[in-house]
Order: structure tokens, then sequence, then C-alpha cells
């Protein structure tokens, strides 16, 4: 059985009623059936998303172009790194990056960039979401309006299955609100230098005892089961082949699993 065919089976959840939606989230929940996630790590697919990331953040002012028209770094390539490409009907549309920081794996890039902060509350215990490397092809922003919630569900699963203290988000001072808003994100850090950006950005956190249950049940297209959340966040045993793509399951429970 394919991993896509498994997982709209998974764990016997039935589509649910849900007459108390709004049109919004009817409309997300609906776009989501045509979405696909895949964790990318090497390979054509992983260029794209690095290609993507660069045209993402050249037309949006963020770096300036340059002659390998590419974006990638070291924090790719780390253990507790997740990357991952968002298709949308079999095109790419955007990309996002995760790191789950604890104390064995403190490397990333917020922890980089505002370690003198991050660095102390690491070694009192505690544990951070740090998504990154969000880009979106601009021709899909414009046309798939609900493209950031599509993409940041990921970051969403990922609190969810880690169950970090806080989700980290380093962003430029116009997209704050929209962090402040739709997660209940306060300012950590004020803004810094980003490395390979011309913009500063902020460090900004939400804690996630207090905001993540009620984020999800604000916007219900966050929800996830338990089965999907393995998808994509347990790396495969040696001898496993890893899911070459995993199915948005929110509509298809009446609650978080």
């Amino acid at each position: 059985m394919s991993a896509s065919v498994e997982l709209r089976r998974a764990e016997g959840e039935e589509r649910a009623e849900q007459p108390e939606l709004s049109p919004f989230t009817r409309n997300v929940l609906s776009l989501l059936e045509q979405v696909e996630y895949r964790h990318l790590d090497s390979g054509e697919d992983f260029e794209d998303v690095c290609r993507l990331r660069y045209k993402s953040y050249v037309q949006s002012g963020m770096m300036s172009p340059n002659a390998a028209r590419a974006v990638k770094d070291r924090f790719d390539e780390q253990p507790n790194s997740f990357v991952f490409g968002v298709y949308y009907d079999g095109s790419l549309v955007s990309t996002l990056r995760l790191h789950h920081v604890t104390e064995r794996y403190a490397q990333s890039p917020s922890t980089v960039v505002f370690g003198d902060v991050l660095e102390k509350r690491i070694a009192r215990g505690e544990t951070f979401i740090d998504p990154s490397r969000f880009a979106a092809d601009m021709n899909w922003a414009g046309t798939l309006r609900v493209l950031p919630y599509i993409t940041l569900r990921l970051a969403v699963l990922a609190c969810k299955h880690f169950n970090p203290t806080y989700c980290l988000t380093a962003v430029k001072e116009e997209h704050a609100s929209f962090y402040r808003r739709i997660f209940r994100c306060e300012e950590a850090v004020p803004p810094r230098t980003y490395p390979g950006l011309i913009v500063p950005v902020h460090l900004y956190q939400s804690k996630c005892s207090d905001n993540m249950e009620d984020t999800i049940e604000r916007f219900p297209f966050f929800r996830s089961t338990a089965y999907e959340r393995r998808m994509l966040f347990v790396r495969p045993v040696r001898g496993e082949l890893a899911p070459l793509t995993i199915l948005p399951t929110a509509k298809y429970l009446k609650v978080a699993a």
C-alpha cells in the first residue's frame, strides 16, 4: 500500500461534519486536498527548493542577486533539520525548514544569530522549534492567498509532535503582525542582522503550552493526526524507505489526534 493511501486510512479517522467552520477555514481545508508535503534533503527536489528560496528572497528585496542563484547553508544538513517542499496540484509552491532545538542538538539559525540570549535558555532546559527559510513562489502566492497558512502548518505540526517550550520565528518587522495575530507571538529579541539577508530580523516566540492548542482551535486546518506527524518528523530506521509524500489530514478528523 502506498504511503498516501495508508495515510488516508490511518487510525480509522472519519470525514468530520463541521457545520460551524468559517468560510475561510472551509476554503483552506478544501485547498489542502490538493497539497502534498515532501521532506527533502538531497536530489533535484532539494535543488528546486534552493532555487525557490533564492528567487523569492531576491524578488522580495531580502537579499541581493548572486551568481549561484540558489540558497543553501550548513543548517540544511544538520541532524535536527527538516527541509520541506510544499506542492499544490503537483507544483512546488513554497518551502519551509524546521529545526528541533534541544541541549543535544542546540544549533539552528536563531540559536546562532541570537545565541547570547538562547544558549542560556537551552542550558536551563528549554527546547524550541525554529522555522526558517520560508519562501514562496510569487506567482502562486498571488493566486493561492492562504499559502502562508498551508506552509506554516508544518511548524504547528512540529510543535505538536515535539512539544517544545517555544516556537521561535525570525521575521522582518512588516511580517510580525501576522505572527502576533495567528500564533500570539511576542518579541523576544530586538532586530539583528541575519546571515545572507540585507534586512534585519526580529526574534519572536510563542509559548507552546499557552498558545498551541488555542491556535489549533481557532484555525482547524492546523489539526493533524499522530500518524501524519510521525510521517513528517520520525526518521526512517536503516533499511526503511522514507515516504515520498505526506498528505495533510486536517479534514479527516473531528478533533486533533
